[in-house]
């Protein structure tokens, strides 16, 4: 038999406040995009006259057309989306694999390799030094300068470390007793039990990927079958805001029908869109991947 209490109006009035200041914080929150959104939807000539809120006033697709008609941007786009792809798959798995090793309880030197690791975290070569490495490994002017580099992220394996320290360590030694082999606990009984993590883990790379854009300038910039999207926006951008330098006709013709502002909203909208899409489906393991991945230890 469920029992009803009664709410005293204190705690009603508390709820009318936290909706009162959730729905600010909505507001706060989607104003910007559906601006950005509206501009980037909006006749270029109209946006200069300002006072567009959340919807065009001149519905137009031209900004858009504009974007997309720059050459290099569909080979762009497909560099981008098989590096995301490609370097989360790979940057997840080399994470948590170096994760599993650092937790375990039989590794006698979890302790140094950790230190080793964290230093990482606060020292770097530098750019001219990284930059040197990476011609003397040859990797200048290839795909896999964008994947193997970043393969490995410290704070990563420590957020994937911490969530498997969490996890009942008997599991491990149950499985050992059955005669399962390292790479069969780890593979078999910790990756499905850190599913939460690897999601979360697997997003903040997807993104870091998707986003990059100076490796591109700094390492492929010459090769034009090798840059990303990102890269090829940044030089629509700066063909925009000064149409008159471009040494492209193309280009030129079409940066005189287009503002930068609009522009820039649009460009916005093309880098947002794809990881507004993936980050619903890996929504229902984002708080409990970061919370009990990063409070231990």
């Amino acid at each position: 038999m469920q029992t009803q209490f009664k709410r005293s109006n204190i705690d009603i009035g508390f709820d009318l406040f936290l909706y009162i200041v959730m729905t600010i914080a909505a507001i706060a929150t989607l104003y910007p995009f559906l601006n950005v959104l509206a501009i980037s939807f909006n006749e270029s000539v109209d946006t200069v006259r300002g006072g567009i809120h959340i919807w065009p006033r001149a519905f137009t697709l031209e900004n858009y057309e504009s974007i997309f008609r720059f050459p290099g941007l569909i080979k762009g786009f497909q560099n981008s989306v098989l590096r995301t792809v490609i370097g989360s798959i790979l940057g997840v798995i080399s994470a948590s694999m170096v994760a599993f090793v650092l937790a375990r309880r039989d590794f006698q030197a979890r302790k140094p390799f950790s230190m080793l690791f964290a230093l990482t975290l606060y020292f770097s070569g530098g750019l001219i030094p990284s930059y040197m490495l990476m011609r003397d490994l040859h990797m200048i002017n290839t795909f896999w300068v964008y994947i193997i580099p970043g393969m490995l992220g410290v704070w990563n394996v420590f957020i994937i470390r911490s969530y498997i320290d969490g996890l009942p360590y008997a599991l491990q030694e149950s499985a050992k007793i059955d005669g399962a082999s390292d790479f069969t606990i780890y593979w078999r009984v910790i990756l499905p039990l850190c599913k939460p993590v690897l999601a979360t883990i697997a997003l903040f790379i997807a993104v870091g990927h998707w986003n990059s854009w100076f490796d591109t300038f700094l390492y492929n910039s010459s090769n034009e079958k090798l840059t990303t999207l990102q890269y090829e926006l940044m030089k629509v951008l700066q063909s925009t805001q000064s149409g008159n330098e471009a040494h492209n006709t193309n280009i030129v013709q079409n940066v005189a029908k287009v503002s930068p502002e609009s522009i820039k909203m649009a460009i916005t909208m093309v880098v947002s869109v794809p990881i507004l899409l993936v980050y619903p489906f890996l929504q229902k393991y984002f708080v409990k991947g970061i919370t009990l991945g990063a409070v231990k230890s």
